[in-house]
């Protein structure tokens, strides 16, 4: 008999889900989004470190969610619309993905919000929802994030998340023009999560 048949705890199966607090709710991205987010997508500045660029016509927007939703129906992420819970208006996107059922380990990314959501309550309530989720709910042992190693201000968030920062892949991944990036790996582990959780509750307190 493996560990796997003694683990008291529940399969790792990461799936799409509802979640809320008072600041945002997060819930399974479909094609009905597709006109929001195209609202909000259309920045430059918001894609300049993401594999794709912004959108430029609605079918921009269609066809990344029709993307999306393609890997959710191959099991290998999970696309979740981000909601501001003050105005019930979309403000964002993120993933659970890079699933690794064995590992119980799974990555947050593919997130991006539009500008005047930026630098408020939306990235850390969005971040302590899923972490919770992982963690707390799925028993996730790793949480991992990355970003790209030109984008400082990414980084300096994830950290401010209280995520050890691991090393860089270099020539990691393709992204827009062609360019080949090196990529900022973090991770947070299931007996680090206490106290991150508790920062992170007590920040959106205090406003």
């Amino acid at each position: 008999m493996n560990s796997a048949d003694t683990d008291p705890r529940p399969s790792f199966r990461v799936r799409p889900v509802t979640l809320a607090n008072d600041h945002v709710q997060l819930e399974p991205m479909r094609p009905t989004h597709a006109p929001e987010l195209f609202m909000i997508g259309q920045d430059e500045a918001t894609w300049r470190y993401m594999p794709s660029p912004a959108f430029v016509a609605a079918l921009d927007a269609a066809n990344w969610v029709t993307a999306m939703l393609h890997d959710e129906l191959a099991g290998s992420r999970v696309p979740l619309v981000v909601r501001r819970q003050c105005d019930d208006q979309v403000v964002g996107s993120t993933s659970l993905f890079d699933i690794r059922v064995p590992e119980r380990a799974v990555e947050i990314g593919y997130t991006w919000y539009e500008p005047a959501a930026c630098r408020t309550a939306v990235n850390t309530a969005t971040k302590l929802l899923l972490l919770t989720h992982c963690f707390d709910t799925l028993g996730a042992e790793r949480v991992q994030l990355k970003t790209d190693a030109r984008n400082l201000a990414s980084q300096r968030a994830i950290e401010r998340l209280g995520a050890t920062r691991e090393g860089v892949l270099r020539h990691h991944m393709r992204v827009q023009n062609g360019f080949v990036r090196d990529s900022v790996y973090y991770s947070i582990l299931a007996n680090e999560w206490a106290p991150i959780r508790d920062r992170l509750t007590a920040r959106l307190a205090r406003g």
